[in-house]
């Protein structure tokens, strides 16, 4: 899958899920809910069955159940992050504003996602004890990217730190995919859809 950020015709494309999701009541944006799911994913968490769903939902819908067709979305969203997760071309991408927005946007989107990615990881990954090295390096940086109070001073440094933070979170997941959501029994099937 291309770069999910961007492009009018991708369901997956961040203005578009985020207006989606506004428009089911939803007040998370898509970077919350797309961090949500790849740090439950990529933590280990199974998408079979509902129960992802319904935590889903406490997590993002004060506990209400979402209505068939944003189940759908949302199941479609989790299936799509475990395909761009297994890609063997790298191809997994933070789903985060456009880089037309505005670098304030940006950085937001990426506090969201990173706060929210680490929410759904804890969901299954409590213990960091347990992990690799790098993967428990990962996540006490990824612990400190979510604290960042950002003031941009030099736009052309920001920018490039922005584009390198995106970068490490991008492989931070990935890293994290292979050594738990892989790990834990093949839940993270790409060819089943719910209907």
């Amino acid at each position: 899958m291309t770069d999910q950020s961007s492009g009018a015709n991708n369901p997956f494309a961040y203005e578009t899920l985020t207006e989606y999701f506004e428009s089911q009541g939803l007040l998370s944006n898509a970077a919350e809910i797309h961090g949500i799911l790849t740090g439950m994913i990529a933590g280990g968490a199974s998408i079979e069955g509902q129960d992802w769903l319904l935590l889903l939902s406490d997590l993002v819908n004060e506990g209400q159940s979402f209505n068939p067709q944003l189940r759908e979305r949302c199941t479609e969203l989790a299936h799509s992050i475990c395909a761009s997760l297994r890609d063997p071309d790298l191809g997994f991408h933070l789903l985060l504003p456009s880089d037309n927005e505005s670098l304030y946007e940006r950085l937001t989107g990426l506090i969201n996602w990173v706060q929210s990615y680490l929410v759904g990881f804890g969901i299954n990954q409590t213990n960091l004890a347990g992990l690799s090295e790098d993967l428990r390096e990962a996540i006490e940086d990824m612990v400190e990217i979510a604290k960042l109070d950002f003031e941009i001073e030099d736009e052309e440094e920001a920018e490039r730190a922005y584009f390198e933070i995106v970068e490490y979170l991008r492989v931070s997941a990935m890293l994290c995919f292979g050594e738990l959501g892989q790990a834990s029994g093949g839940a993270c099937k790409t060819n089943k859809t719910l209907h």
